[in-house]
């Protein structure tokens, strides 16, 4: 039986991938996310100096087989500092989202199960939360938490929750009266074990588009954090936090603000083509 389960499992993720590998443009955004993940991971390796090591006889260098892209008002490599600052802007990505689906699933499979008064009470909280800015909610909790990596992605991280519980309600409205629930409550099973081991893993579907567009969705909020000083602090490098740097420069050296421009918007484009291609591999409408 749970050999089945394996080969079921196997075939399911084979199946696709197959689609997946039709929609060539989320095949290269899922290449381009693997090479900064594993530039994030190697940042030690690759960047040719430390992001705090300073050359004060050479400020606003230009591009040069010592300093690839220049420096920048400190005399610190920008090539060096744009790799260092992948870190922190996936980190944001991927630990803030990870909160907000967590919670946002947990709240969408109470509300979506037991229906009645709760269901309309957090759906009524989550209205209310939602009408405000995803942006300016981001900004209040960074605000009132401090400004720090930690604090920003909790703030985020709180700040999509709704989103991901509405998304998992909808998804639990359409399977909780399935016969395979009908089954597991015939046999005296809890309601917290059919929410798991029933309800959760077949209504994830959706969410898992969801998840990835939210990495995207919340580096770049980060970087928007961190622009306006309440996410990463300096000295340590976020992309968003080096285009803050440059905001002051930008007519004489607008190159320094261009290069973690482009990293986010190649970052968060291809977590969102990917979204993109994720949800026609997994719409059984598409499948031939």
């Amino acid at each position: 039986m749970q050999e089945q389960k394996v080969r079921k499992k196997k075939s399911r993720i084979g199946e696709i991938w197959r689609q997946l590998k039709k929609n060539k443009i989320a095949v290269i955004s899922l290449w381009v996310i693997v090479f900064v993940v594993l530039v994030a991971i190697f940042a030690p390796l690759l960047a040719p100096y430390s992001y705090e090591q300073q050359d004060r006889t050479d400020p606003f260098a230009s591009p040069s087989i010592k300093h690839l892209l220049g420096t920048d008002k400190m005399g610190r490599d920008v090539f060096s500092r744009l790799i260092w600052g992948s870190r922190q802007s996936l980190q944001i990505g991927a630990v803030s989202t990870a909160i907000s689906a967590i919670a946002g699933i947990i709240l969408g499979a109470i509300a979506g199960y037991y229906g009645g008064w709760l269901d309309n009470l957090l759906m009524r909280l989550l209205d209310i939360y939602q009408s405000i800015p995803m942006f300016l909610l981001c900004v209040t909790f960074a605000a009132v938490l401090g400004p720090s990596l930690r604090n920003a992605v909790i703030a985020i991280g709180i700040s999509m929750v709704p989103g991901f519980a509405r998304l998992m309600r909808a998804s639990i409205l359409s399977i909780r009266e399935m016969e395979y629930v009908e089954a597991a409550r015939s046999i005296n099973a809890s309601n917290g074990r059919i929410i798991r081991k029933h309800i959760i893993p077949n209504a994830i579907s959706p969410l898992i588009v969801s998840i990835t567009m939210g990495v995207g969705s919340s580096a770049l909020a980060g970087a928007g954090l961190s622009f306006i000083g309440l996410g990463v602090q300096p000295p340590i490098p976020e992309w968003g936090g080096m285009i803050s740097d440059a905001r002051s420069i930008m007519r004489a050296h607008g190159e320094l603000a261009m290069y973690p421009g482009i990293c986010v918007i190649i970052t968060v484009l291809a977590f969102n083509l990917l979204g993109d291609g994720l949800r026609d591999a997994l719409d059984p409408r598409l499948k031939n």
